[in-house]
């Protein structure tokens, strides 16, 4: 182990990889409960928890590698895609945990929060009102009532690892919870909207692609302000200004 990779980190938490183990800190100590708490209960493959001491978390590195990555080219098969589609579901799948997840709050809150944070782009001047209003309008279809599963909440397309087309785990799960699946479906495959057939293959039941398209236009809404605070670039090629902008 000759160096330190510094996986993420901005003012809430950060990950760190030495080697073959992953070190999370993070300063929400009921954040971190909640994560081991609910890696316990899923259905699918987690990564091993070496070790434990708050604030921090070791976790062993997972075989294999991600599908692609924001911003960058999706690698692996179809029947890469499709292994992880059929994961997804089978965790939607599973009996509900306790916790309320990332998609899972109340579409009144969820509405104002989207009604603010569109104020907010348009009026600081970081994109244009036309681009916001239009993907306010496409975001309308995710705010209806939907059916809780067991969801990961931050499904991003690095957060799962695949080895010769089989899914060897799922890391991450510190928004995980009770919500709507197709968010989930909708995070995988955010920036990699021609995957899409490729993982609803695997995930074997019938979706509303307009609700995808929504949650789309819902997670980089929310985000491009925090992103961009945080030392982050979501108008990079490919990135979440790029996926509003494919609504257009």
């Amino acid at each position: 182990m000759d160096e330190v990779e510094v996986v993420v980190a901005h003012s809430e938490r950060a990950t760190l990889r030495v080697g073959d183990v992953f070190l999370k800190v993070d300063a929400d100590q009921a954040r971190m409960d909640a994560e081991v708490e609910v890696m316990s209960l899923a259905p699918v493959p987690t990564p091993e928890i070496l070790w434990r001491e708050p604030p921090a978390l070791a976790i062993a590195a997972l075989p294999g590698a991600t599908l692609g990555r924001l911003g960058g080219p999706s690698t692996g098969s179809p029947a890469a895609w499709a292994a992880a589609g059929a994961t997804i579901r089978e965790l939607h799948e599973a009996p509900l945990p306790s916790r309320q997840g990332r998609a899972g709050q109340d579409i009144a809150a969820l509405k104002a929060e989207l009604d603010r944070e569109c104020e907010l782009l348009v009026a600081g001047g970081l994109l244009p009102a036309d681009l916001v209003n239009r993907n306010r309008e496409v975001a309308e279809a995710a705010l209806r009532p939907w059916n809780p599963a067991f969801m990961h909440g931050d499904l991003q397309i690095a957060h799962v690892f695949l080895e010769d087309d089989e899914v060897t785990g799922v890391i991450d799960w510190s928004e995980a919870g009770r919500g709507d699946a197709l968010y989930d479906v909708a995070t995988f495959t955010l920036g990699h909207e021609e995957r899409l057939d490729d993982l609803l293959a695997g995930y074997d039941t019938d979706v509303d692609l307009d609700v995808i398209h929504a949650w789309w236009s819902v997670r980089s809404l929310l985000v491009v302000r925090w992103l961009a605070e945080h030392g982050f670039d979501p108008f990079a090629p490919g990135c979440e200004v790029d996926v509003l902008k494919a609504r257009m």
